[in-house]
This record gives structure tokens, sequence and C-alpha cells, in this order.
């Protein structure tokens, strides 16, 4: 954070209830390290404490004090407590460079309450220069989300496999981190990680880009396949080995073939089912889940194609039934789902629909 003026860090709750008792007016500025808008507030926050020297304004860093923050019930950053008399008179909430300004200009007496600060007085106090820097940054801040956006899609695409973790994999800092980059090295694969623990930006921000409240996280070219528990369930089962081959990742073992091996051919009852199925529409997705909840990313990804496309489609939910999931490997030689048949024909997985619908081949069906 930045210093200047007269602005202490507040080093604990006894020492602000020592300052209050003084009877001083004392405002706080509750911020965190990672936040760009408390950094640009703080930049008032100084200008003011030159301004009204008779006045305490302190810094709490709202992570490391956690025991000021929850008698104040501070949810974001930046917040400010304001206090007069030994008592607590007003908060704010966000940045609004002006709503400050006016706030500390009546709690240190410097207008009546009730009055509006006047505007010299919030120009003297602010100063010009910082109030419109931090106006143009907030006016900004539709173009500060999409860099956030742009910048985790690049993290999310720096590997083929990418582990957002708590630590790094010599070191993990979770149990759940460490059973993730476990499996990763039982599976033999290359994969990128993030320490999300020394971004709080890219903590936050992941958590609603992905839509996945916790880490890790673990990417397959690009799409999220989840957290420990579907990492650990897809290994055990065998899927995690089929995505990757899918994807084209070296996994640093055999084929890959399915269960069923092709040399022990189908039954003739089972053939005709699956022939059936694929069958039974024009456009054919054999998916994890339904086209309404999709229990994969990448089946996902190719509902949403379709949609796109605007292409009617038949489905099939292939966890709810084993034989249908494991014969139909052997049916079309693909050992990973999602399928998609258009005329009867394998067209590929979620890749491959991806790559006809850039190249518009998609549209000819």
């Amino acid at each position: 954070m930045s210093g200047g003026g007269s602005v202490k860090e507040l080093k604990s709750k006894a020492e602000l209830d020592s300052v209050r008792q003084s009877g001083a007016p004392v405002i706080l500025h509750f911020w965190a390290s990672w936040c760009d808008a408390s950094k640009h507030m703080d930049k008032v926050f100084s200008h003011l404490s030159t301004d009204f020297p008779h006045a305490h304004f302190f810094r709490v860093e709202a992570e490391e004090q956690p025991e000021v923050s929850e008698a104040y019930s501070v949810s974001a950053v930046p917040f400010f407590v304001f206090f007069k008399d030994g008592k607590t008179v007003d908060t704010l909430e966000g940045a609004d460079p002006s709503s400050l300004a006016n706030k500390v200009a009546k709690v240190t007496g410097f207008v009546k309450p009730g009055e509006p600060a006047a505007p010299a007085s919030l120009g003297m106090a602010a100063g010009p220069t910082v109030l419109e820097t931090v106006k143009e940054m907030f006016t900004d801040n539709g173009s500060s989300e999409d860099a956030l956006k742009k910048r985790l899609q690049q993290l999310i695409d720096s590997h083929p496999i990418m582990l957002f973790m708590k630590g790094n994999p010599e070191e993990p800092k979770c149990g759940f981190s460490r059973q993730v980059i476990d499996i990763l090295k039982d599976e033999k694969v290359k994969f990128g990680t993030f320490d999300i623990l020394s971004d709080n930006e890219v903590r936050e921000g992941l958590k609603k880009y992905s839509n996945w409240p916790t880490f890790p996280q673990l990417y397959c070219k690009g799409e999220l396949l989840g957290g420990c528990d579907i990492a650990i369930a897809m290994h055990k089962s065998g899927e995690l080995k089929d995505v990757f081959q899918e994807h084209g990742i070296d996994t640093g073992s055999g084929s890959g073939k399915s269960d069923i091996s092709e040399s022990s051919g189908l039954s003739a009852t089972l053939s005709s089912r699956l022939k059936s199925l694929v069958n039974s529409s024009p456009v054919m997705l054999f998916m994890k889940g339904t086209p309404d909840e999709p229990k994969c990313g990448f089946s996902g990804k190719v509902v949403e194609i379709l949609r796109q496309e605007k292409v009617d489609f038949g489905s099939f939910d292939i966890l709810t039934d084993e034989e249908v999931r494991q014969g139909l490997k052997v049916y079309s030689n693909w050992s990973s789902y999602p399928q998609l048949y258009i005329k009867d024909e394998l067209i590929g997985g979620s890749d491959i629909v991806l790559e006809m619908q850039k190249s518009g081949d998609l549209k000819k069906f």
C-alpha cells in the first residue's frame, strides 16, 4: 500500500480501542493487498489524512486482522468505518472518493451534520488529480474484468493439462491438491500448475469463471474436468486416461483400448441394439448426463455447439447403461465420450465438433 499523510497500520483491536477512547475522530480503511480498488482509494485516504491532521487514519488489512474485520462486519473491500466520541457513526463500502471525502469532513466537524461538504473542500481534501484517477479507474471497471477473464483463459490454456492448486507439486498446501498431483503422476502425463495461494485475483476470479467454488480445479484442453473427487473417480474408472488420449495427450502407457477388446467382438444382440441407438436420430449424441444436465465439461461443450448451430439431435446418457457405455467404444473404435454420430457415421468427440463448427462444416448437415 502507498504511504503518505499520517495513515498508520492498525496492529490490533486493542490499539483501536485505545485510540477510540480518546474521543477524537477515527477512520479505518479495511483493504486487501490483492485489490486494486483498495490501492486506488488509499491515495484518497492518504490525502484526507494530511488535510485533517487532528483525526486518526488507520489502514486495516482485512484478512490479517479477522478480529477487527468481524467486529465491523466487513465482507468486502475497500470498506471504511468512521468513529466519533468513541462510537461508530458511519460506514462506507466500495470505491467512492467523493463520498469518502464527504464523510471524513462530517466526522471531523469540517461541515455540520446533515449538510453536504462544499465542492471546494472536496477538492482540497481528496485532491482533484487523485479523484480523476480513481474515477477513470472505475469507469474502466468493465475492461478490468475483461482483462482478468483474458488472463484466466490464458492460464487455463497454458498447458494441455492444467491444475489450479494450493501450493506446488513439490509442496502441496492441502490434501486434495496432493491427491490430484498423485493421480496425474500415476497417469504419467505432463501438466502445468498454478498456485492459487500466490494470487488472490486469480483465486477469486477463477471461482466465478469456472462456476466451481473450491480448489483444486483440473482442466484438460481448456475444459474444466472438476475437483479432487471427480479426478479420483475418473482415475479409478479409467475415464481420465480416455479423456487424455482423446485429446492427443501422451499418457505414457498403451493404446488405451476399452475393457472389451475388439478381438472379443460384440454379441449380435448388443451390436443390433447399438446400431439401433445410433440410428435413432439423424444426429445422435452419446454423452455423460443429459443436454439439460451434462455430467462433464466435454459433453456440455458439444451440447452447447449443437444448440448454437440450431441442430436437432437425440442423446443417450452412457452413465445409465454400462453395457452401452463399454460396447459403443468397440462398436465405434473410439475410447471416450462424448461421441457424436451424424447419419450413422461417427464424427468424433468435442475437439472435432468444435473444429467443425469453426470451419462451418457443421452447417452442411
